[in-house]
């Protein structure tokens, strides 16, 4: 399987021999069709947002909708406008890697919480309104 050198690896490649003078200067230079594009997708996911409210969507469709939304935004703006797609893996991983681990244990503190919320009305008797215990 034959490896295509992409426009930025021949940069890099050119930097490093020191041929490509020039274009460790210029820096990376991407179309802007791609920032056009995305600006565009990002308009059509905040119309589908205020949508949600427009056509009274509740509960937790209203809040799935939102958040995927919400996230769909954030993960392209960090991708294209903040230049995360064309960096190395390491750095991705160690700028997208904490926030997504933080996530998790919100998440697991979330579940320990509705345990312990369950565990004190089914100790204490709160649902019925008086106390399981004497």
């Amino acid at each position: 399987m034959a490896h295509e050198m992409t426009e930025v690896d021949t940069q890099h490649a050119l930097a490093q021999t020191g041929d490509g003078q020039n274009a460790s200067k210029q820096g990376q230079q991407h179309p802007l069709g791609i920032y056009f594009a995305i600006w565009g997708l990002l308009f059509v996911l905040s119309t589908f947002s205020y949508l949600v409210d427009y056509f009274h969507f509740v509960g937790f469709t209203r809040w799935a909708l939102i958040l995927t939304f919400m996230w769909l935004k954030a993960g392209l703006i960090v991708a294209v406008f903040m230049h995360m797609r064309w960096e190395r893996l390491a750095l991705m991983y160690a700028i997208l890697i904490p926030p997504l681990l933080l996530a998790v244990l919100v998440g697991l503190m979330s579940i320990e919480a509705d345990y312990t919320y369950w565990t004190r009305i089914l100790f204490f008797g709160l649902l019925s309104g008086q106390p399981s215990h004497g």
